[in-house]
């Protein structure tokens, strides 16, 4: 199925093509997607609607998140991330449990390359919310993770977060895999306020960086 513009320019600002503070210019859009200036300019207004671009007089810059709205977001992904951990324990089916463990044992070779890391992350937290099985909660998480996309480094990047956060991974599948709803919600809201804490750590300049988005 042929992707929208609208669904273009999001995967584009995702995945770090387009960064906070980047200027979206209608007609290069156009030309890079292959799409007519029409929905890219339909596109750019609902992405406006929805805080991910901010305008700068005739122009569309991609926008960015300052320390309150980073700490409103950081509270909002452990508040629900935590209940899809919950659900997840309750509803996952053995085979997306297996796909968390795996997940978790093929990102061990990719430890140190913060950039694909963080892609792989995205994947593992996507699988959760669907392990929930709860539709709602994750269109909530979508929008959240939306957000996410609009931060221009990775926590991730911080040296040993990476196998910090695997070894968190592996602690709340394994209470997904016992049937724990309280612990997995306390693993996966402590993996949140860890990676909060250390993005805070990285803005600060108290850790070193390894480079990397999200």
């Amino acid at each position: 199925m042929q992707k929208d513009a609208y669904t273009l320019i999001l995967e584009a600002i995702d995945q770090g093509i387009y960064r906070p503070g980047d200027r979206l210019v209608e007609a290069e859009l156009a030309e890079r997607f292959g799409v007519s200036r029409t929905p890219v300019r339909e596109a750019l207004q609902r992405l406006e609607t929805q805080s991910m671009l901010t305008r700068d007089g005739r122009s569309m810059i991609v926008a960015s998140l300052d320390h309150n709205q980073l700490a409103e977001l950081y509270v909002v992904r452990a508040e629900l991330e935590g209940l899809a951990a919950r659900l997840a324990a309750k509803h996952a089916t053995p085979e997306e449990i297996r796909v968390l463990s795996e997940m978790v044992e093929a990102d061990r070779t990719i430890v140190d390359d913060p950039a694909e890391l963080s892609r792989a992350n995205r994947r593992f937290h996507k699988q959760i919310h669907l392990a929930s099985h709860n539709r709602y909660l994750v269109q909530q998480l979508d929008l959240v993770h939306r957000s996410m996309a609009l931060l221009a480094s990775t926590s991730l990047a911080a040296e040993g977060r990476g196998e910090a956060a695997l070894a968190e991974h592996a602690e709340l599948v394994r209470a997904i895999a016992a049937g724990d709803g309280e612990a997995a919600q306390a693993a996966l809201r402590a993996h949140i306020s860890k990676a909060f804490e250390t993005r805070l750590k990285l803005d600060a300049g108290t850790v070193k960086g390894k480079g990397g988005d999200r």
